[in-house]
């Protein structure tokens, strides 16, 4: 069995009506089916997704939690089951372009200076209509960053007491040792919509809080 070459690291917690678009985005990318894995880690979901997976059963790889344990200790879970030497982070609800992986692994397999490589995104709504394009370094997302498996697992992967804004502080920690670069093309569909975790904005505040107690900064500049 051959090893791939990228790991896609997809968390879902009741994501049964977007789970199914994400996946199919994955399966439809342009670079060789055998040079990437997606594993899927079903954080003790509620609804229906359990049976929204199945149906991917011969194209992913499931982990399943028995409990729902937060999304940054499902990330590591699923992180060191990968199999290969690129991680890149894709969100349940949200959805890529079909040169997403095969342009993002190109730019760090050509380029052995750069550490991690994130892509632009375009902001959707619930159809799917596009809001706006948004630079992945002035407006950061926590997913569309391709890096290097070795160099998360050196900084000590996701800090699991982030249930939200894990994104800042792993990205906080990481460029102090490691730099993300950036491609200027929209590959990654970010989606808006009611139910997005970060519309929480006392539980976002409170977390961004935590951010600047442990950094001094919520800012990577």
């Amino acid at each position: 069995m051959t090893s791939p070459v990228i790991s896609v690291i997809v968390a879902s917690y009741n994501q049964e009506k977007y789970i199914s678009r994400c996946l199919r985005s994955l399966i439809s990318q342009t670079i060789s089916r055998d040079k990437f894995e997606i594993v899927v880690i079903n954080d003790g979901s509620t609804d229906r997704s359990a049976s929204v997976l199945n149906e991917f059963a011969s194209e992913i790889v499931l982990i399943n939690n028995d409990k729902n344990i937060g999304l940054p200790a499902s990330l590591n879970k699923a992180i060191r089951r990968a199999r290969a030497p690129y991680v890149v982070r894709v969100d349940a609800d949200d959805y890529v372009n079909s040169q997403f992986l095969h342009l993002l692994h190109e730019f760090l397999r050509e380029n052995k200076y750069m550490d991690a490589v994130a892509c632009d995104y375009l902001l959707v709504d619930e159809q799917e209509e596009v809001l706006g394009r948004k630079n992945c370094l002035t407006d950061p997302i926590a997913c569309g960053i391709m890096f290097r498996t070795e160099q998360l697992i050196d900084i000590g992967l996701y800090d699991e007491t982030f249930l939200l804004h894990e994104e800042t502080d792993l990205r906080l920690r990481f460029t102090k040792k490691y730099q993300i670069h950036r491609l200027e093309l929209p590959l990654y569909r970010y989606r808006r919509h009611e139910n997005n975790a970060t519309n929480d904005a006392a539980a976002m505040e409170h977390h961004r809080q935590r951010i600047i107690e442990k950094h001094g900064s919520e800012s990577t500049k």
